[in-house]
């Protein structure tokens, strides 16, 4: 396990029931399980490696009702799941369309690395999301 990896993230949502369908969705495509054994029984999907390595997604109930998320307040901007390759991410944009998901900006090219080509779009409460290809991550060791 890399030290200093991300172990898990708990996301705060207005509606349970509505974020844990969303996310029982996409998570599975991208390769998590459920795993609310590993939560106390609150949502959660996890992804391992083959080197013991784990990362788990929780959902937990808000306290109270609040705004819709801004990601340039303080806090969370989004997160990215990477995908094997281009079409991984088209076919990920695909399936977002089937299960009507909020599409914030179909597949595209950006400049941020060489070959970077990514989906953007939103889960039940507006957080941002990204499923991207990023050529110049693949191979590195560190």
């Amino acid at each position: 396990m890399i030290r200093g990896s991300l172990s898990h993230l708990d996301l705060t949502v207005k509606d349970l029931a509505r974020s844990a369908r969303f996310y029982g969705q996409i998570l599975p495509r991208l390769g998590y399980r459920p795993a609310p054994e590993m939560a106390q029984g609150a949502p959660c999907w996890v992804t391992e490696d083959g080197e013991g390595g784990a990362f788990g997604i929780v959902l937990v109930a808000a306290r109270a009702a609040s705004a819709e998320h801004d990601r340039y307040a303080p806090g969370l901007h989004h997160f990215a799941f990477h995908a094997d390759d281009r079409a991984d991410v088209d076919a990920f944009y695909a399936f977002l369309r089937e299960i009507g998901a909020s599409i914030l900006d179909a597949p595209a090219e950006y400049q941020y690395t060489p070959g970077y080509y990514a989906v953007f779009f939103a889960d039940p409460d507006g957080l941002k999301l990204e499923v991207v290809y990023e050529p110049s991550l693949r191979g590195r060791t560190g």
